[in-house]
């Protein structure tokens, strides 16, 4: 197992820190995995359609702007990817349905709760280099998250 300090004290020259802003909602506390990107606003289209793919214990890393005033992530999609085998979701944005998020077995890191449900247009795209919390993280770097937070690095540093 591993912890995000021990990455930091081994592995100082590799990790970049993503700023403390985010909360854990998931039922998977520790998560870890390969970035697939996202960037939305309000619309998790690209976010449910990432979820219903293997997984493939890849983490998806979605820029939803900052808004907390619809939910990017709620109980169904997050149980989709959970079900295909995502390790985790990091948003950039707001997250529903937490009672039931807490007991699926996927990492999930938001901003806030909301109830207000996202909207269905089709927009967002996948696989461009996402920036927030004082870090840009690109599809493919590797993600890691515990209840310490949430650190990236462009290889490997733990199997």
């Amino acid at each position: 197992m591993f912890s995000t300090p021990d990455l930091c004290d081994d592995h100082p020259d590799d990790v970049r820190v993503l700023e403390p802003i985010l909360r854990t909602f998931g039922g998977r506390e520790a998560f870890f995995g390969q970035a697939v990107t996202v960037s939305c606003f309000e619309d998790n289209s690209r976010v449910k359609d990432l979820a219903g793919t293997p997984g493939e214990g890849r983490v998806i890393v979605v820029d939803g702007g900052g808004s907390v005033r619809r939910a990017l992530l709620g109980d169904i999609i997050a149980q989709t990817a959970a079900d295909n085998g995502w390790s985790g979701i990091v948003i950039h944005g707001a997250v529903r349905d937490v009672e039931i998020l807490r007991t699926i077995d996927l990492g999930v890191q938001a901003l806030a709760p909301i109830p207000v449900r996202s909207e269905k247009l089709g927009v967002g795209e996948v696989g461009v280099d996402v920036s927030f919390g004082g870090l840009t993280v690109a599809a493919g770097d590797w993600v890691y998250g515990d209840a310490n937070g949430v650190v990236v690095s462009a290889r490997a540093l733990h199997e």
